[in-house]
């Protein structure tokens, strides 16, 4: 879950970045409930055993936030975006070895995560 101060920023930023599709769930006739919410499905690509590949991107209300990891089959790909898109590289690549590699980014609307691409065996 993502919460956004602008929703559609935060859509155009994470649809850019990772190829996201991002869609408006219409709302059960709810006064105040979903539609206040602004809430969005996230899909990050297809599915594959043992992983998620949904999330939901949501106007944000009180001061929450996230610190999730993603993982990306291109590091430096991604990285190439951020600046771009209106993120910031909080970390940059850092080698873990054994696993991969991580960065650390703020998103557009001031949300730290992380991501990962796994090193290849």
């Amino acid at each position: 879950m993502i919460p956004a101060d602008d929703v559609g920023r935060a859509q155009k930023f994470y649809s850019d970045l990772l190829d996201w599709t991002i869609e408006p769930v219409v709302p059960i006739p709810d006064p105040g409930g979903m539609a206040k919410m602004q809430y969005h499905a996230i899909t990050t690509g297809p599915s594959a055993p043992g992983t998620l590949n949904s999330g939901g991107l949501y106007k944000r209300h009180l001061n929450e936030s996230i610190l999730d990891f993603i993982q990306v089959d291109d590091i430096d790909a991604v990285l190439s975006k951020v600046e771009k898109l209106g993120g910031e590289i909080m970390m940059p690549k850092t080698a873990i070895p054994g696993v991969g590699y991580t960065a650390m980014i703020l998103d557009s609307e001031g949300n730290l995560f992380g991501i990962l691409t796994p090193e290849r065996k």
